[in-house]
């Protein structure tokens, strides 16, 4: 089945994580993302909502990587990468919201490990002096001007873009969502 009917309702919120973990990391916010959303959505009489949440990180050396906080963050997250293999994380909450407020819900995540080829000073500020680095976890996008620099993945391609589509799918279809 494919979903024809939807409408996307960012969450405002405060994001808080307190596990240092990627994998529970993404998951903690995707839940809450989802909670935030599920909380607000009114469904019709007999009819139930679908919510999803979803919130993706780099990991390197331990590190947990979100969005660059500015130009020197996003030359320091790339030049972390470059050269080697990292992680990609996402969590994926689903919420099913009745009439009553009632909300089921579960939660999951996707890995894939990601690998770079080594890159010089030039290549990297190159890329950094454009926009796409700024609004991405790890400061880069697989599907942009970034993918020249993509040696390989291991994992689902579209969990690095930011949603484990074919996951969701049977991960839902198991449940019954769709």
């Amino acid at each position: 089945m494919v979903l024809s009917e939807y409408e996307v309702i960012p969450a405002r919120g405060e994001e808080t994580v307190n596990s240092t973990d990627p994998a529970e990391a993404v998951k903690e916010l995707s839940f809450q993302k989802a909670m935030e959303v599920s909380r607000i959505v009114k469904p019709c009489e007999g009819d139930r909502i679908i919510v999803i949440g979803a919130d993706t990180v780099v990991a390197a050396d331990g590190r947990i990587l979100g969005k660059p906080a500015d130009r020197a963050d996003a030359a320091r997250m790339i030049g972390l990468l470059q050269g080697r293999e990292h992680h990609v994380y996402t969590g994926v909450t689903v919420c099913c919201v009745q009439q009553s407020k009632d909300i089921r819900h579960f939660s999951f995540y996707e890995e894939t490990a990601v690998d770079v080829y080594p890159m010089n000073r030039g290549e990297i500020e190159g890329y950094i002096s454009l926009q796409e680095p700024y609004d991405k976890a790890g400061a880069y996008g697989i599907q942009g001007a970034f993918s020249v620099f993509i040696r390989g993945i291991r994992g689902d391609y579209n969990n690095v873009v930011g949603l484990p589509v074919a996951r969701l799918y049977h991960e839902m279809a198991s449940r019954g969502l769709l």
